[in-house]
C-alpha cells in the first residue's frame, strides 16, 4: 500500500507500508484464525462428538466378540487411534479461507505487504493447534474407559503430535479445493475423501486378521501404517519401526496434499 505525503519543502513523496517479518505475518494470520474458533464452534464440536460416539459404540458392540476370538486382545486400546483419526481428519480452517476468498478479504490481503505463503501457513498453524486440542478430550475418555499407554506420559505426547501432524497433512486437500474452486460446498465435502482410506485398512481388526483383496488394499493404504504406529504407542511400547512407518505415511500424504494446495495458492494469487 502506497500513500502520498507532502514534505516540509512542498515536494511529494511516496510512503510505503513496511513489510513485517515472515514469522510476524504467519502469527497474525494464525491468531486471526484461532480467534474465529469461538464464533465457529460447529467446525470443532461435531468431530469430537462423532469420534467419541463411534469409539464408545464400537467398544460396546465389538469388544466381547473380538477379545474372545483373539487371545490377549484389548479392543478398547485398539480402537483409540481409529477414534482419533475420525476426530481430527478434515478439521481445518479451509472453510474459513474459502469464505475469505468469496467475500474479497483474501484479495484485500494480497494488496498488503504480507507474505503470500504466510496466509496459508498461518491457517495451518491454527489447524495443528486445534487438532492437538481436539485429541486431548478423546484421549481423556480413553483413559476413563481403561486405555493405558505402554509408553507412558511421553508416549501420550508423541501420540498427540502424530495425530495432529496427520490432521495437518490431510488439511492440504481442503485448502487446495478452497483456493482452486472458492466453493464452500466443495470444501465441506473434502472429508469424504478420507472415508475409503479409513475403512480399507485395519480400523476394526488387526491387520493379520484381514484377508483377500482387503488385505492387499490395506498394504498400500498409508492409514494402515499410521494406525499401527499410533497403536504401538498404546499397546506395545516404543516400536521404532512402526513409528517411522507412521511418520513416512504422514509425510507421503503431506507431500501430495501440500503440493496441491501450494499450487492452488499460486494460481489464486495470479488470478487475484
Amino acid at each position: 500500500m502506497t500513500i502520498a505525503a507532502t514534505t516540509d519543502t512542498g515536494s511529494v513523496r511516496a510512503i510505503e507500508a513496511r513489510p513485517a517479518g515472515f514469522v510476524s505475518d504467519t502469527s497474525a494470520i494464525a491468531g486471526r484464525a484461532l480467534r474465529a474458533i469461538p464464533r465457529d464452534v460447529e467446525a470443532v464440536i461435531p468431530p469430537i462428538f462423532i469420534a467419541l460416539f463411534f469409539f464408545l459404540v464400537n467398544i460396546a458392540t465389538l469388544s466381547d466378540i473380538t477379545e474372545t476370538q483373539i487371545e490377549g486382545f484389548n479392543f478398547t486400546s485398539f480402537q483409540l487411534p481409529t477414534a482419533i483419526l475420525l476426530g481430527v481428519t478434515g478439521v481445518s480452517r479451509a472453510p474459513a479461507l474459502v469464505l475469505d476468498v468469496q467475500n474479497g478479504y483474501f484479495d484485500r490481503l494480497l494488496l498488503t505487504p504480507i507474505r503470500r505463503l504466510a496466509i496459508l501457513l498461518g491457517h495451518m498453524a491454527a489447524d495443528i493447534t486445534v487438532a492437538s486440542a481436539l485429541i486431548i478430550p478423546i484421549v481423556i475418555v480413553g483413559f476413563i474407559v481403561g486405555v493405558r499407554f505402554e509408553t507412558g506420559p511421553l508416549g501420550v505426547v508423541v501420540f498427540i503430535t502424530i495425530g495432529a501432524l496427520w490432521s495437518l497433512a490431510f488439511s492440504g486437500f481442503g485448502y487446495a479445493i478452497a483456493l482452486k474452486t472458492g466453493n464452500p460446498a466443495a470444501v465441506n465435502s473434502s472429508f469424504l475423501l478420507f472415508f475409503p482410506f479409513l475403512f480399507l485398512t485395519s480400523s476394526y481388526v488387526p491387520r493379520e486378521q484381514l484377508s483377500g483383496w482387503l488385505d492387499t488394499v490395506a498394504t498400500f493404504n498409508p492409514v494402515t501404517y499410521l494406525l499401527e504406529g499410533l497403536r504401538s504407542l498404546v499397546v506395545e511400547g516404543w516400536e521404532w519401526g512402526d513409528l517411522a512407518s507412521a511418520l513416512v505415511a504422514v509425510g507421503v500424504v503431506a507431500a501430495v496434499s501440500m503440493t496441491m494446495c501450494f499450487a492452488a495458492l499460486r494460481g489464486r494469487i495470479r488470478r487475484g
